[in-house]
């Protein structure tokens, strides 16, 4: 039996929309919405009706017919920390993401709204697969030298999962039988060590840890920050942690492939700068390994950036030693919404419930 998903991720002026049918993309759209019409909107959740309406005329421009999907699935955003998975989109899970119950006010919030009131107009379930506030840390990773400081992690979920879920059953196996280093390197860089089906450790990417990236800035001592800190406003320095870090606060981009180009035209600056993220980045690979004790079955690299062969040659380069090094450039954000609805629905995988409850809230001394 065949199962074809709507797939809906919303982005900050834009909501991706994609019909997938088992795992063929047979219809595709960036929606745009106009910047000025969203920014008269008191809150992200309120702009639900608008962007409803927008996706809704693209579908008819398109002729394309929702008649008949299987599920509809949204990129998750707003909830606590959960384990990763495919979960049905109900009222707590609803709540949170209308509310940001995680304290975060982002467009992903919107996307189990648009997901839900889609699915009641077409009869069929709805579903959050790996959203970015997957937590899945053994305790040792979450002890910082600050006591009741404790950390988590926010990564590229959804794309670190499906990457090994595929690799493993490419390879006969199954993502829960095998450990892997799994990396997300694009806009973001996602760094994370993965033990036979949890994602065992992390970098917060949106705490400042890790490697530099494009928009981010990456680990910073705790003395430089400060000092860097001194005279600016708290908000601008957090803005280095997600928005003017990374490649913007060097060379002034966020484009890889500009500051690639410019690296290998005889631009000094911009070399150091790009061969130091891939430096970064390699330290922070070995750091997976070590949580995983070693025991690694291949280092898988998926992300914009990896269609850069350069970089998966520096990669190679200085990781291979620890186990083979896999290239999956792009991103399969949609597919890989789609593929968690379909799991479910064939059976392969359960589907989760939302409690409200994190996945962690503390020890117990």
């Amino acid at each position: 039996m065949g199962y074809k998903i709507f797939a809906i991720n919303p982005g900050s002026t834009s909501t991706k929309i994609a019909l997938i049918e088992d795992d063929k993309v047979i219809f595709t759209k960036n929606v745009s919405h106009d910047a000025d019409k969203l920014a008269e909107f008191g809150s992200i959740s309120a702009q639900l009706p608008y962007r409803k309406e927008t996706i809704i005329s693209i579908l008819r421009e398109n002729a394309v017919s929702l008649d008949g999907i299987s599920a509809c699935v949204g990129r998750g955003g707003g909830l606590l920390a959960i384990e990763g998975g495919t979960y049905k989109i109900e009222a707590t899970l609803l709540d949170h993401a209308t509310r940001g119950a995680n304290g975060v006010q982002h467009p992903a919030q919107l996307g189990p709204q648009l997901a839900n009131e889609f699915s009641k107009e077409y009869g069929c379930p709805a579903f959050v697969v790996n959203p970015p506030d997957v937590d899945e840390l053994q305790d040792v990773a979450r002890m910082t030298g600050l006591k009741g400081v404790y950390r988590g992690v926010h990564l590229h979920a959804l794309n670190l999962k499906e990457t090994a879920i595929r690799h493993a059953s490419a390879r006969g196996s199954r993502y829960e039988e095998q450990n892997y280093v799994v990396c997300h390197i694009g806009g973001g860089i996602s760094i994370s060590a993965h033990r036979r089906g949890r994602m065992i450790d992390g970098f917060d990417i949106v705490g400042g840890e890790g490697p530099m990236a494009p928009t981010r800035s990456g680990s910073v001592s705790v003395t430089n920050l400060l000092n860097y800190a001194a005279g600016r406003d708290l908000k601008e320095v957090k803005g280095i942690c997600t928005r003017s870090g990374g490649l913007v606060s060097h060379l002034g981009t966020s484009d890889a492939l500009e500051v690639s180009r410019r690296a290998e035209s005889g631009d000094a600056y911009a070399k150091l700068v790009w061969d130091a993220m891939i430096y970064q980045i390699n330290k922070c690979i070995g750091a997976m390994a070590a949580a995983l004790k070693g025991n690694v079955n291949g280092i898988l690299l998926g992300g914009g950036m990896v269609y850069n062969e350069g970089l998966v040659a520096q990669i190679r380069d200085a990781c291979a030693w620890i186990a083979p090094v896999y290239a999956y450039p792009g991103e399969f954000e949609m597919e890989a919404m789609a593929a968690g609805a379909i799991r479910v629905l064939n059976g392969k995988e359960e589907a989760k419930h939302y409690t409200g409850k994190p996945s962690w809230e503390g020890f117990d001394f």
